[in-house]
Protein backbone atom coordinates (compact mmCIF):
# COMPACT_ATOMS: atom_id res chain seq x y z
CA UNK A 1 0.00 0.00 0.00
CA UNK A 2 2.86 2.72 0.80
CA UNK A 3 4.49 1.89 -2.30
CA UNK A 4 0.95 2.10 -4.54
CA UNK A 5 0.70 5.40 -2.84
CA UNK A 6 4.39 6.79 -3.41
CA UNK A 7 3.86 5.59 -6.83
CA UNK A 8 0.73 7.60 -7.35
CA UNK A 9 1.74 10.66 -5.45
CA UNK A 10 5.31 10.64 -7.54
CA UNK A 11 3.06 10.49 -10.59
CA UNK A 12 0.83 13.52 -9.59
CA UNK A 13 3.93 15.61 -8.74
CA UNK A 14 4.62 14.52 -12.43
CA UNK A 15 1.75 15.87 -14.48
CA UNK A 16 0.93 18.94 -12.44
CA UNK A 17 -2.19 18.98 -15.05
CA UNK A 18 -4.24 16.60 -12.69
CA UNK A 19 -4.10 19.39 -9.72
CA UNK A 20 -7.37 21.36 -10.02
CA UNK A 21 -6.46 24.72 -11.02
CA UNK A 22 -9.21 27.27 -10.28
CA UNK A 23 -9.70 29.51 -12.82
CA UNK A 24 -13.23 32.43 -12.74
CA UNK A 25 -14.56 33.18 -15.96
CA UNK A 26 -16.43 36.11 -16.40
CA UNK A 27 -19.32 35.72 -19.32
CA UNK A 28 -20.32 39.20 -20.54
CA UNK A 29 -23.99 38.40 -20.67
CA UNK A 30 -26.45 36.27 -19.29
CA UNK A 31 -25.84 32.32 -20.36
CA UNK A 32 -27.04 31.91 -23.59
CA UNK A 33 -26.21 29.78 -26.63
CA UNK A 34 -23.24 32.61 -27.51
CA UNK A 35 -21.95 30.45 -24.48
CA UNK A 36 -22.13 27.16 -25.60
CA UNK A 37 -19.00 25.65 -26.33
CA UNK A 38 -18.19 26.96 -22.53
CA UNK A 39 -21.10 25.36 -21.36
CA UNK A 40 -20.85 21.87 -22.78
CA UNK A 41 -16.87 21.56 -21.83
CA UNK A 42 -18.49 22.29 -18.64
CA UNK A 43 -21.35 19.67 -18.30
CA UNK A 44 -18.57 17.31 -20.02
CA UNK A 45 -16.14 17.28 -17.84
CA UNK A 46 -13.59 18.60 -20.58
CA UNK A 47 -12.15 21.23 -18.25
CA UNK A 48 -11.78 18.65 -15.28
CA UNK A 49 -9.81 16.20 -18.18
CA UNK A 50 -7.57 19.55 -18.08
CA UNK A 51 -6.87 19.98 -14.35
CA UNK A 52 -9.20 23.49 -14.17
CA UNK A 53 -11.65 23.78 -11.79
CA UNK A 54 -13.60 26.50 -13.91
CA UNK A 55 -16.22 28.82 -11.88
CA UNK A 56 -18.56 30.59 -14.48
CA UNK A 57 -20.18 34.19 -13.42
CA UNK A 58 -22.25 36.34 -15.14
CA UNK A 59 -22.06 39.24 -14.41
CA UNK A 60 -24.68 42.37 -13.03
CA UNK A 61 -23.33 44.35 -14.87
CA UNK A 62 -22.16 43.62 -18.97
CA UNK A 63 -19.73 46.23 -18.78
CA UNK A 64 -17.55 44.60 -15.94
CA UNK A 65 -16.17 41.95 -16.47
CA UNK A 66 -12.74 43.62 -18.73
CA UNK A 67 -12.95 45.92 -15.88
CA UNK A 68 -12.37 43.11 -12.89
CA UNK A 69 -10.06 41.05 -15.11
CA UNK A 70 -7.43 44.41 -15.90
CA UNK A 71 -8.21 45.00 -11.88
CA UNK A 72 -7.14 41.17 -11.62
CA UNK A 73 -10.62 40.11 -9.61
CA UNK A 74 -10.90 37.70 -12.31
CA UNK A 75 -8.80 35.50 -14.81
CA UNK A 76 -10.76 35.78 -18.11
CA UNK A 77 -13.48 37.59 -19.12
CA UNK A 78 -15.32 37.26 -22.63
CA UNK A 79 -15.20 40.54 -24.05
CA UNK A 80 -15.28 41.90 -28.11
CA UNK A 81 -12.74 42.71 -30.20
CA UNK A 82 -13.64 46.25 -31.24
CA UNK A 83 -14.34 46.95 -27.66
CA UNK A 84 -10.77 45.49 -26.67
CA UNK A 85 -9.20 48.01 -29.29
CA UNK A 86 -10.95 50.55 -27.72
CA UNK A 87 -10.22 49.14 -23.81
CA UNK A 88 -6.16 49.45 -24.39
CA UNK A 89 -5.91 52.46 -26.44
CA UNK A 90 -7.63 53.91 -23.15
CA UNK A 91 -4.93 51.50 -20.82
CA UNK A 92 -6.79 49.10 -19.32
CA UNK A 93 -3.84 45.60 -18.99
CA UNK A 94 -5.87 43.15 -21.39
CA UNK A 95 -4.99 41.04 -24.14
CA UNK A 96 -7.09 38.63 -26.32
CA UNK A 97 -5.84 35.13 -25.64
CA UNK A 98 -8.85 33.31 -27.53
CA UNK A 99 -11.95 33.38 -29.68
CA UNK A 100 -15.24 32.15 -29.01
CA UNK A 101 -16.98 33.16 -32.55
CA UNK A 102 -14.98 33.79 -35.01
CA UNK A 103 -17.20 36.43 -37.23
CA UNK A 104 -19.09 38.99 -36.67
CA UNK A 105 -22.85 38.66 -34.96
CA UNK A 106 -23.81 42.73 -35.37
CA UNK A 107 -25.62 43.60 -38.15
CA UNK A 108 -27.89 46.45 -39.81
CA UNK A 109 -31.19 45.21 -39.09
CA UNK A 110 -34.50 46.81 -41.16
CA UNK A 111 -37.95 45.75 -41.07
CA UNK A 112 -38.54 43.28 -43.91
CA UNK A 113 -40.74 46.19 -45.50
CA UNK A 114 -38.01 48.69 -44.46
CA UNK A 115 -35.15 49.90 -46.95
CA UNK A 116 -33.93 47.62 -49.55
CA UNK A 117 -30.60 48.15 -50.36
CA UNK A 118 -28.31 50.60 -48.31
CA UNK A 119 -28.95 53.97 -51.04
CA UNK A 120 -32.32 54.08 -49.33
CA UNK A 121 -31.33 54.63 -45.55
CA UNK A 122 -30.52 58.46 -47.00
CA UNK A 123 -33.14 60.49 -44.49
CA UNK A 124 -33.97 57.65 -42.04
CA UNK A 125 -33.16 56.97 -38.53
CA UNK A 126 -30.67 54.21 -37.21
CA UNK A 127 -31.03 53.13 -33.52
CA UNK A 128 -27.94 52.54 -31.63
CA UNK A 129 -27.01 51.86 -27.79
CA UNK A 130 -23.19 52.53 -27.34
CA UNK A 131 -21.85 55.09 -29.34
CA UNK A 132 -18.11 54.96 -31.19
CA UNK A 133 -17.82 51.84 -33.19
CA UNK A 134 -21.42 51.34 -33.84
CA UNK A 135 -20.95 54.69 -35.47
CA UNK A 136 -18.39 54.09 -37.31
CA UNK A 137 -19.56 51.08 -38.71
CA UNK A 138 -22.94 52.93 -40.06
CA UNK A 139 -20.38 54.95 -41.58
CA UNK A 140 -18.38 52.59 -43.36
CA UNK A 141 -21.44 50.64 -44.21
CA UNK A 142 -23.24 54.24 -45.53
CA UNK A 143 -19.97 54.87 -47.40
CA UNK A 144 -20.55 52.00 -49.74
CA UNK A 145 -23.96 54.06 -51.37
CA UNK A 146 -21.96 57.03 -51.15
CA UNK A 147 -23.45 58.52 -47.92
CA UNK A 148 -22.21 59.57 -44.16
CA UNK A 149 -23.34 60.14 -41.18
CA UNK A 150 -24.50 63.47 -42.03
CA UNK A 151 -27.39 61.45 -44.09
CA UNK A 152 -29.01 59.71 -41.81
CA UNK A 153 -30.60 60.64 -38.24
CA UNK A 154 -28.73 58.59 -34.93
CA UNK A 155 -30.96 57.60 -32.32
CA UNK A 156 -29.66 56.13 -29.18
CA UNK A 157 -32.74 53.77 -28.19
CA UNK A 158 -31.19 52.07 -25.01
CA UNK A 159 -30.75 48.58 -26.23
CA UNK A 160 -34.18 48.72 -26.90
CA UNK A 161 -32.92 47.40 -30.80
CA UNK A 162 -35.90 45.27 -31.53
CA UNK A 163 -38.81 47.15 -29.93
CA UNK A 164 -37.32 50.65 -31.67
CA UNK A 165 -38.02 48.77 -34.85
CA UNK A 166 -40.74 47.20 -34.90
CA UNK A 167 -42.51 50.60 -33.29
CA UNK A 168 -41.48 52.07 -36.01
CA UNK A 169 -39.12 54.50 -33.57
CA UNK A 170 -35.97 53.96 -36.09
CA UNK A 171 -36.25 52.61 -39.35
CA UNK A 172 -32.99 50.64 -39.37
CA UNK A 173 -30.69 49.88 -35.86
CA UNK A 174 -26.99 48.61 -35.30
CA UNK A 175 -25.63 46.81 -32.65
CA UNK A 176 -28.25 43.63 -32.97
CA UNK A 177 -27.19 40.60 -33.43
CA UNK A 178 -28.39 38.44 -36.19
CA UNK A 179 -28.48 35.20 -33.96
CA UNK A 180 -31.02 36.29 -31.57
CA UNK A 181 -32.87 39.38 -32.93
CA UNK A 182 -34.32 38.42 -36.24
CA UNK A 183 -36.03 35.70 -34.49
CA UNK A 184 -36.85 37.72 -31.38
CA UNK A 185 -38.65 39.86 -34.47
CA UNK A 186 -40.42 36.89 -35.89
CA UNK A 187 -41.79 35.57 -32.42
CA UNK A 188 -43.14 39.28 -31.78
CA UNK A 189 -44.60 39.14 -35.14
CA UNK A 190 -42.46 41.57 -37.20
CA UNK A 191 -39.81 40.19 -39.81
CA UNK A 192 -36.89 41.55 -39.87
CA UNK A 193 -33.78 41.82 -42.49
CA UNK A 194 -29.48 41.72 -41.66
CA UNK A 195 -27.40 43.82 -43.68
CA UNK A 196 -24.17 41.93 -42.83
CA UNK A 197 -21.76 44.42 -41.82
CA UNK A 198 -18.59 42.33 -43.17
CA UNK A 199 -20.47 42.22 -46.62
CA UNK A 200 -21.01 45.93 -46.46
CA UNK A 201 -17.36 47.32 -45.97
CA UNK A 202 -16.11 46.77 -42.53
CA UNK A 203 -13.81 44.47 -41.68
CA UNK A 204 -14.31 41.07 -40.59
CA UNK A 205 -13.61 40.98 -36.83
CA UNK A 206 -13.80 38.27 -34.01
CA UNK A 207 -17.32 39.01 -31.68
CA UNK A 208 -16.68 37.14 -28.84
CA UNK A 209 -12.92 36.79 -27.65
CA UNK A 210 -11.64 35.75 -24.30
CA UNK A 211 -9.53 37.98 -22.79
CA UNK A 212 -6.76 38.66 -19.55
CA UNK A 213 -4.95 40.76 -18.05
CA UNK A 214 -1.45 39.92 -19.28
CA UNK A 215 0.32 40.42 -16.10
CA UNK A 216 -1.11 37.74 -14.55
CA UNK A 217 -1.40 35.27 -17.19
CA UNK A 218 -0.41 31.58 -16.59
CA UNK A 219 0.24 30.62 -20.30
CA UNK A 220 0.11 26.75 -19.53
CA UNK A 221 -3.98 27.09 -17.38
CA UNK A 222 -4.39 29.23 -20.08
CA UNK A 223 -4.23 26.98 -23.16
CA UNK A 224 -5.65 24.01 -21.57
CA UNK A 225 -9.00 26.22 -20.43
CA UNK A 226 -8.60 26.61 -24.13
CA UNK A 227 -7.85 23.11 -25.30
CA UNK A 228 -11.32 22.62 -23.19
CA UNK A 229 -13.46 25.03 -24.70
CA UNK A 230 -11.75 23.76 -28.08
CA UNK A 231 -13.28 20.28 -27.10
CA UNK A 232 -16.54 21.69 -26.43
CA UNK A 233 -16.86 23.06 -30.13
CA UNK A 234 -15.89 20.19 -31.78
CA UNK A 235 -18.10 18.39 -29.62
CA UNK A 236 -21.14 20.50 -30.59
CA UNK A 237 -20.48 20.51 -34.26
CA UNK A 238 -20.10 16.66 -34.02
CA UNK A 239 -23.31 15.84 -31.80
CA UNK A 240 -25.28 18.92 -32.17
CA UNK A 241 -28.92 17.37 -30.91
CA UNK A 242 -26.76 15.65 -27.75
CA UNK A 243 -24.73 19.32 -27.10
CA UNK A 244 -28.03 21.43 -27.14
CA UNK A 245 -30.04 18.63 -24.24
CA UNK A 246 -27.07 19.26 -22.55
CA UNK A 247 -26.73 22.77 -22.96
CA UNK A 248 -30.23 23.58 -22.77
CA UNK A 249 -30.80 21.30 -19.58
CA UNK A 250 -28.89 23.36 -17.71
CA UNK A 251 -31.14 26.25 -17.31
CA UNK A 252 -35.12 26.37 -17.54
CA UNK A 253 -35.23 29.48 -19.31
CA UNK A 254 -33.06 28.37 -22.24
CA UNK A 255 -35.24 26.07 -23.20
CA UNK A 256 -37.61 28.22 -25.49
CA UNK A 257 -38.06 28.84 -28.91
CA UNK A 258 -35.87 31.67 -29.09
CA UNK A 259 -32.83 30.22 -27.62
CA UNK A 260 -33.28 26.87 -29.35
CA UNK A 261 -33.05 28.86 -32.67
CA UNK A 262 -30.26 30.36 -31.97
CA UNK A 263 -28.60 27.83 -30.58
CA UNK A 264 -28.67 26.80 -34.43
CA UNK A 265 -27.58 30.18 -35.74
CA UNK A 266 -25.04 30.47 -33.57
CA UNK A 267 -23.54 26.77 -33.77
CA UNK A 268 -21.11 27.76 -37.14
CA UNK A 269 -19.94 30.79 -35.71
CA UNK A 270 -18.06 29.02 -33.20
CA UNK A 271 -14.19 29.08 -33.89
CA UNK A 272 -12.65 25.67 -33.44
CA UNK A 273 -9.51 26.38 -32.86
CA UNK A 274 -9.93 29.18 -30.09
CA UNK A 275 -6.34 29.61 -29.24
CA UNK A 276 -5.21 30.30 -32.73
CA UNK A 277 -4.36 34.41 -33.53
CA UNK A 278 -5.35 35.88 -36.89
CA UNK A 279 -2.70 38.84 -36.68
CA UNK A 280 -4.30 40.07 -39.96
CA UNK A 281 -7.75 40.38 -38.62
CA UNK A 282 -6.71 42.77 -35.66
CA UNK A 283 -4.10 44.83 -37.66
CA UNK A 284 -6.83 45.49 -40.17
CA UNK A 285 -9.59 46.47 -37.59
CA UNK A 286 -7.04 48.85 -35.59
CA UNK A 287 -6.39 50.36 -39.04
CA UNK A 288 -10.26 50.43 -39.60
CA UNK A 289 -10.86 52.36 -36.25
CA UNK A 290 -7.86 54.97 -37.00
CA UNK A 291 -9.71 55.69 -40.22
CA UNK A 292 -12.67 56.69 -38.25
CA UNK A 293 -11.10 58.60 -35.78
CA UNK A 294 -11.60 56.68 -32.72
CA UNK A 295 -7.98 55.40 -31.62
CA UNK A 296 -5.22 58.42 -32.13
CA UNK A 297 -3.02 55.63 -33.59
CA UNK A 298 -2.76 52.27 -34.81
CA UNK A 299 -0.76 49.45 -32.08
CA UNK A 300 0.91 46.02 -32.88
CA UNK A 301 -1.16 43.13 -32.49
CA UNK A 302 0.57 41.79 -29.92
CA UNK A 303 -0.56 44.87 -27.92
CA UNK A 304 -4.00 43.74 -28.56
CA UNK A 305 -3.19 39.90 -28.68
CA UNK A 306 -1.60 37.09 -27.71
CA UNK A 307 -1.25 33.76 -29.28
CA UNK A 308 -0.72 31.33 -26.55
CA UNK A 309 -0.38 28.26 -28.60
CA UNK A 310 3.41 29.51 -29.84
CA UNK A 311 5.40 28.07 -27.56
Amino acid sequence: MKQFTLAALLATLANPALAQDKVTLMLDWFVNPDHAPIIVAQEKGFFTDEGLEVEVVAPADPADPPKLVAAGRADYAISYQPQLHLQVHEGLPLKRIGTLIATPLNCLMVRDNGPQTIAELKGKKIGYSVSGVEEALVGAILKTADLTLDDVEMINVNWSLSPALIAGQVDATIGAYRNFELTQMRLEGATGRCFFVEEQGVPTYDELIFVANPANLDVDRTRRFLHAVERGAQYMVNHPDEAWELFSATAPDLKDELNAQAWKDTLPRFSQSPAALDHGRYARFEAFLKDAGLVPDILPVSDLAIDVGVE
